[in-house]
């Protein structure tokens, strides 16, 4: 690269003092000669932004009015950043000082990659996969989410199986890399999402439009997950539900729709069950809080959506499992993601 592109690293921050001390030191070592730094704060009521504008001067404060979530503060936030390319990066994240340079480089080799990854590695257990993205994110058929290195809450240990630079389905908004000009032309995140699978959305209108995802193994980060709402609370449950189904029926092609979300249907009416059966009543309701928002948004929201963009089959999509990854998972045991592809036939 004989100009470097200008990066803008943005962090996403309400109440995150805590993580702030413990994370933003590596970020501000991080190695790259046209770099800015930003917190943005989602109105917070710790002294986060007291501590960084005391302790790091050099990093720029945008304040956000109102918590508006992780979709709807990025959008806010992100209006007041110049840079060739955004890296959205989330407060309990401890990077690499190497870690940019990677990432940027195989992003300029190819125009049409809109967004990229890290490795994401467990802080807590820096040798394995972490779940928020792992060496990048999939899709099965029926639009279940998972990633190489994590099948559900199944994470394996790194010990390279991935090292190979790859075109994914997701790119995770723990570390997400994206063009601000594909991130502005996509129209950003869609606010009503607050948080979670915003950036799943976001990355398949970008394929839609033509462009590439992509996972970069040389640069690596290290995530503690569960920051904000941690695994098993049902709000995280509702909230994933929910905008999956929206997910749907915004981005699947018109004719795999009905096919599609009625299977789902069928699969997530077993989820509740199952949920109920296991003794967790919360997580149940959860499940059909969530179809109950799903269908309110298809009559209050739905008709707003203003998207020209081609639907392009889900087959014809990079970063697709042409099968159902749930029932690889629980009834053929398959709990890597190298384990859910069929032998082929000799």
């Amino acid at each position: 690269m004989t100009v470097l592109p200008s990066v803008a690293v943005v962090i996403l921050n309400w109440n995150g003092k805590a993580f702030l001390e413990r994370f933003l030191p590596s970020v501000c070592a991080s190695r790259y000669d046209n770099l800015g730094i930003y917190v943005a704060d989602n109105a917070s009521t710790d002294d986060s932004l007291a501590y960084v504008a005391a302790a790091f001067p050099q990093v720029h404060i945008i304040r956000n009015a109102n918590n508006s979530g992780f979709a709807g503060g990025y959008n806010e936030a992100l209006r007041h950043v110049q840079a060739d390319i955004f890296v959205l990066l989330n407060q309990d994240v401890e990077v690499e000082p190497g870690w940019i340079t990677p990432v940027i480089e195989q992003m300029e080799r190819d125009p049409s990659i809109a967004a990229c990854q890290p490795k994401l590695r467990a802080y807590h257990d820096r040798e394995r996969f972490e779940y928020a993205g792992a060496a990048g994110g999939w899709m099965d058929i029926l639009g279940y989410t998972f990633c190489r290195g994590r099948i559900l809450y199944t994470t394996e240990t790194d010990r390279g199986q991935y090292d190979n630079a790859q075109d994914i389905f997701w790119a995770t908004g723990a570390a997400l890399f994206i063009r601000s000009r594909c991130f502005f032309e996509a129209g950003g995140f869609d606010p009503f999402f607050f948080a979670h699978m915003e950036e799943v959305d976001l990355c398949w209108r970008l394929q839609r439009a033509g462009y590439r995802i992509c996972y970069c193994p040389g640069s690596v980060v290290y995530h503690v997950g569960g920051g904000s709402l941690p695994q098993g609370n049902p709000r995280k449950l509702y909230l994933n539900f929910r905008n999956n189904l929206i997910m749907l029926r915004k981005n699947l092609h018109f004719q795999e729709q009905w096919i599609i979300l009625s299977q789902r249907f069928v699969l997530d009416l077993l989820a509740a069950f199952k949920s109920l059966v296991s003794g967790k009543p919360k997580d149940m309701m959860a499940i059909f809080r969530a179809y109950r928002d799903y269908y309110r948004w298809r009559r209050t929201e739905e008709k707003k959506l203003q998207d020209a963009l081609p639907r392009k089959r889900l087959y014809d999509l990079q970063g697709v499992f042409h099968g159902i990854m749930i029932w690889r998972y629980y009834f053929l045991h398959k709990k890597t993601f190298r384990e859910l592809w069929r032998p082929k036939k000799k």
